[in-house]
């Protein structure tokens, strides 16, 4: 049996010095937030000190499909300027072109060798350059160049093996940073999107105002827009649901499409079932020609489903079809009508406890609540009432050219106040107000409600520790909210220890459980 060949103590400390170069240079390349030239310099030091590499440099393709020296050793700045090739030119070049590596013995006698940083003198060096492509998803993107010493023709292949090792590695390297800056460039884009959401529709209407709470539902509005998914808005009465809804079609893909809207609550029950698919001729009584429904209608577009927790449950089961199959048939027709429709559904109701109950089908809950948007009331909004109120008070004014104000006294009372009927309550307060201040512009107190305006002493607190409490209360509503319920969250947001929190939950009568079901 020949024995294997054993190396010999220097081939053993050129593996291992090979083996930490290319460790090191793996190290110096990692990550992804740098720019690739900050460690090039370095991964060239190391090449020089593992090696004895007398020159080198990186070289990228730029978007101009010129090739350009991005770091280099042995060079000065102004050599590193001189270096810039056209595919195919030299030997930089003509190993872009090709992908292949190439090898000049000596580079005083080879024409392909430009010298175009004009660092060596071709007269007196002797000296042999080593070329290797830097590729990329088949592509060419750059090089790594080596001089060394003019030596054996075995030293220069493990030169040119090494080489190509590490541009893979670089290969490697640009290929992280470019999905980095992709990914991060599409995140830009997305920001700067939902800003101009943002600053758009902080001025349009019910949508006015600055709190954090708004932001967050414009921020959600932004995300989902773009899609194609369903959308359950949940709200209380008047806090703006058909406008949220609007403000989603807007923004979509659909937005030059129709956009049809059908309360479910306001349709008598013989009805909602022809509204939504349409009828034929004599399907019922008083039927005397057939029409379209309101899904046909929004072809193309979007269906807003306002009230969707008043339908029966036959209308359910329907409308779970049409969201499945994307067909249905018209009242007394036997055709099926296949739409494109995306819907958008809104409820003041706790559906889940419906469907507990029976009242609402489980299947289509988890239809229609792909992506819930819960709103907040307007109590919970209180940075945005004054907002609110001024933009109502210019909408409401007789005058377009003349500025309603709103004195200070009503505008303690408007931020008092709990405002059950939220936004549409506080609207109808507001136009009111802007017909009895009269010439003078400016709304008063007595311009309010008379039982607004006898809320301020049932309000306002009496004492020191009735202000106390009355903030503590409020503090321990808010954080409970915004953690669904979860006291130990709750406590950790109010700097109390959870026995602290209890004890407070209790003075004030707070159960934690109703804002549970609010998640």
């Amino acid at each position: 049996m020949i024995p294997e060949p054993k190396e010999v103590p220097g081939e053993i400390k050129d593996r291992a010095d090979e083996l930490r170069l290319l460790f090191e240079v793996s190290q110096a390349l990692n990550g992804t937030t740098t720019e690739l030239a900050d460690h090039l310099d370095e991964t060239l030091d190391l090449m020089a000190r593992y090696t004895g590499m007398m020159r080198g440099a990186f070289y990228l393709v730029n978007d101009e499909g010129d090739i350009v020296m991005e770091a280099a050793y042995g060079l000065n700045q102004a050599e590193l300027k001189r270096a810039r090739y056209k595919s195919g030119e030299g030997v930089i070049g003509r190993v872009t072109e090709t992908g292949k590596p190439m090898v000049v013995p000596n580079v005083s006698k080879d024409p392909l060798f430009l010298n175009r940083t004009g660092a060596r003198d071709l007269k007196k060096e002797f000296v042999a350059f080593i070329c290797v492509p830097i590729i990329l998803d088949g592509r060419t993107i750059g090089a790594i160049s080596a001089d060394r010493l003019f030596a054996d023709s075995v030293r220069m292949e493990e030169d040119m093996r090494l080489l190509t090792v590490l541009a893979s590695l670089i290969a490697r390297a640009v290929a992280v940073r470019r999905d980095f800056a992709a990914r991060h460039a599409a995140m830009l884009e997305e920001n700067r999107r939902l800003q101009a959401i943002l600053n758009q529709n902080f001025k349009l209407g019910q949508l006015v105002g600055h709190s954090n709470a708004l932001r967050n539902i414009l921020e959600e509005v932004a995300q989902v827009a773009a899609t194609n998914v369903t959308v359950l808005i949940r709200g209380e009465s008047g806090t703006g649901k058909e406008m949220i809804a609007s403000l989603i079609h807007a923004n979509s893909q659909r937005a030059g499409q129709p956009f049809i809207k059908v309360n479910c609550a306001a349709l008598p029950e013989g009805l909602v079932e022809s509204e939504l698919f349409g009828h034929e001729r004599g399907a019922f009584t008083g039927a005397v020609s057939g029409r379209k429904g309101r899904f046909e209608m929004a072809h193309g577009g979007t269906l807003f489903l306002d009230e969707v927790g008043d339908m029966s449950l036959a209308t359910q089961a329907k409308l779970l079809r049409v969201i499945q199959e994307k067909e249905f048939e018209r009242l007394g027709g036997g055709e099926t009508i296949k739409v494109d429709v995306r819907i958008l559904a809104a409820t003041n109701r706790d559906l889940e406890k419906m469907a507990e109950e029976g009242q609402f089908r489980m299947d289509l809950y988890y239809r229609l609540s792909v992506f819930p948007v819960s709103l907040p009331p307007l109590r919970k909004r209180v940075d945005d009432i004054m907002d609110l109120a001024e933009s109502f008070a210019q909408k409401f004014s007789p005058n377009p050219g003349r500025q309603i104000q709103i004195s200070s006294e009503a505008s303690r009372l408007l931020m008092s106040y709990e405002w059950p009927g939220n936004i549409r309550e506080l609207e109808n307060i507001i136009e009111r107000a802007a017909v009895l201040c009269g010439p003078e512009g400016v709304i008063e107190a007595r311009h309010l409600p008379a039982w607004l305006q006898a809320q301020k002493d049932e309000k306002e607190p009496k004492t020191l520790d009735d202000a106390v409490a009355s903030l503590e209360r409020r503090l321990i509503d808010e954080a409970l909210e915004a953690t669904g319920g979860h006291v130990t969250q709750a406590a950790s947001k109010l700097g109390l220890t959870e026995r602290k929190m209890s004890l407070r939950m209790a003075k004030y009568k707070i159960d934690f459980r109703k804002y549970r079901s609010k998640k």
